[in-house]
């Protein structure tokens, strides 16, 4: 039997399964509480048992996207078969997808002012990024290189996703950008 604690987990999940995939497909401006209830198949209520308004629920659908990032992260720094700056770049990597795949999920994991939820969940994603860097660079500089990594594929992304990046203006893209900036890397 299931427990009602068990049923409310699985009701907000349903309700930010429905919100992301509102976001996905019409941005911020398509999530609704009122069409992700009826997406998620409860009642009208229920949204609002579970979430303050849309913003709490945004919020809450931006921190679940930079822990998605944060599990694939120490998943990678795990990886014994992968080189520290394969990590590194992996990790980028895994930016650089949900901003391609997923943009105004990407949007509003960047969108200001991060609240507390969303800067601690971004927090646990840099956590295993900082570690590797550390392990190239050293702690003393790993923090810096790991703004000057992040903000170079944080640019990538804003200028490919305007269509200011493009192979036929700039003669590259973002990946190739992504390889660059890890090439920068001191050799470990």
């Amino acid at each position: 039997m299931i427990t009602r604690v068990e049923s409310a987990a699985a009701t907000r999940r349903a309700l930010l399964d429905a919100a992301a995939g509102l976001l996905d497909e019409g941005g911020p401006e398509a999530v609704t509480l009122r069409e992700v209830g009826a997406r998620a198949g409860v009642s009208r209520g229920a949204p609002y048992r579970h979430f303050a308004d849309k913003d709490d629920l945004l919020t809450a659908i931006a921190a679940q996207a930079w822990n998605s990032l944060a599990d694939e992260a120490v998943t990678l720094g795990a990886d014994p078969d992968l080189s520290t700056r394969s990590k590194v770049r992996a990790m980028l990597a895994g930016m650089l997808a949900t901003g391609r795949q997923r943009p105004h999920l990407y949007r509003l994991m960047h969108r200001p002012p991060a609240g507390p939820e969303v800067l601690q969940a971004a927090g646990r994603s840099q956590g295993p990024f900082v570690a590797a860097l550390s392990d190239l660079v050293g702690e003393a500089q790993a923090h810096r290189f790991g703004a000057v990594l992040l903000s170079g594929v944080h640019g990538a992304i804003g200028m490919e996703a305007s269509g200011q990046l493009t192979r036929d203006k700039w003669k590259t893209d973002a990946d190739d950008i992504l390889d660059t900036l890890v090439g920068l890397l001191p050799a470990s």
